[in-house]
């Protein structure tokens, strides 16, 4: 069987930002307005995501992987453009999707997400829903969603106990078959910032140590990241990725994507990991390539 290709990208936070209504803007929108206004949008720039993408496509990977935050205040007005710019990275079989925070920033939109990129969420069973499965190749993509809407000034993510359970149910039926486990999840399974942690990440890595999984993959930080968490055959490694569309600025690097070549190896898999990221003059070039398993 030939090597199977996921790329990863994240937190697209897709620019220009539409002109809010002035009702739109109350509460934490408010907040969020002033700071795209005087800082986020110089760097957050569509040109760089278009870039990144661009490149991304031209790996030609079997299928890609976005972990949230398409939109940025979730203004009904940024829905309609965040999913034509899907279409244009892929169809929903080759692309998958899950929501991050920003994509339920208040209540009020709180249902826009899975309405507007319902292909992309679906499992293979055809319901919209958390957690979904999605076989692609060696693959079984599971999607979850840390996405609720939270106060101002916090960015915290949670699963909650409903979501919890299935997820046990989907990994104990998965851990019989013969097929690459990725976990896709918006927030990183372990964070030092308390206003931009999952609340019970604590459960999740509870799940993890007694079934498993082979990859998890997130965004939310904005860094390059790689983490270990104990699973019941040894360590799973779970990266997170920079801002598909960010500039570098202050501790914040430019934008990146990760490419993942999956294989059977003997009885086990191997997979390795390819950088690419945003250099000078826009142009997209690899900086790292490491084996993980």
């Amino acid at each position: 069987m030939a090597p199977f290709t996921l790329a990863h990208l994240s937190d697209p936070h897709l620019a220009p930002l539409p002109k809010p209504r002035l009702v739109e803007l109350a509460g934490k929108r408010a907040l969020g307005y002033v700071n795209w206004t005087r800082n986020r949008h110089k760097y957050q720039r569509r040109e760089v995501l278009d870039a990144l993408v661009a490149d991304m496509k031209a790996q030609a990977p079997d299928h890609i992987a976005v972990t949230g935050d398409l939109v940025n205040l979730a203004l009904e007005a940024e829905f309609a453009p965040a999913r034509a710019w899907l279409d244009e990275v892929g169809p929903p079989d080759r692309v998958t999707t899950i929501p991050g925070n920003h994509d339920a920033y208040v209540r009020a939109t709180f249902h826009r997400f899975g309405e507007t990129f319902a292909p992309y969420l679906a499992g293979d069973d055809g319901r919209i829903g958390f957690p979904s499965v999605r076989r692609r190749g060696p693959l079984a993509l599971i999607s979850l969603s840390t996405a609720v809407p939270t106060l101002p000034l916090m960015a915290t993510g949670t699963l909650g106990r409903d979501q919890l359970a299935a997820l046990a149910e989907v990994l104990e039926q998965l851990a019989a078959e013969d097929v690459f486990r990725v976990l896709l999840v918006h927030h990183p399974l372990k964070s030092a910032a308390r206003q931009k942690r999952m609340t019970d990440s604590s459960d999740l890595l509870a799940l993890l140590k007694r079934h498993g999984v082979e990859l998890i993959l997130h965004g939310h930080d904005h860094i390059h990241s790689t983490m270990w968490f104990e699973g019941p055959n040894g360590n799973i490694p779970a990266l997170g990725v920079p801002s598909a569309s960010a500039l570098a600025h202050g501790r914040y690097p430019a934008a990146a994507y990760n490419l993942f070549t999956i294989e059977k190896d003997n009885a086990g898999w191997r997979c390795e990991q390819t950088v690419r990221a945003l250099g000078a003059g826009f142009q997209i070039q690899q900086i790292k390539q490491a084996r993980l398993i």
